[in-house]
């Protein structure tokens, strides 16, 4: 797969995104929790897996480049509308500035990935 500057562009908000949602597990929730929050840890997480499987030369994702592509923007477009439903929207608090850069990145993940649209 060609690395382009789209590509490069759904690498780098993918990162971010992800990156910002493991912060938020573990740094935004300190004890007395015993383990950092499994939903923010999974959302990263699930980021990180879906970056692998639409770039990665792995024959079995290549071949459902497509679906690949579809389940990113999918995930993308659910965890933003969760956020909108019941996430922290407080801007003068730490979890609600992560919110929010988290959002934006995955706003700029969507653009990147519909300017990468498979065509079929």
């Amino acid at each position: 797969m060609k690395l382009t500057l789209k590509r490069v562009g759904i690498i780098l908000a993918d990162l971010v995104t992800a990156g910002l949602h493991i912060f938020a597990a573990f740094a935004l929730y300190p004890p007395p929790q015993l383990s950092p929050d499994p939903v923010f840890t999974l959302n990263g997480l699930g980021y990180l897996g879906l970056l692998g499987a639409y770039l990665l030369p792995i024959p079995f994702f290549q071949k459902r480049h497509q679906l690949v592509w579809w389940a990113l923007l999918g995930y993308t477009l659910l965890t933003i509308v969760l956020w909108v439903i019941i996430g922290d929207k407080n801007f003068a608090t730490l979890t609600g500035q992560v919110g929010l850069s988290a959002k934006i990145a995955e706003l700029f993940l969507l653009g990147f990935l519909l300017a990468d649209r498979p065509r079929k």
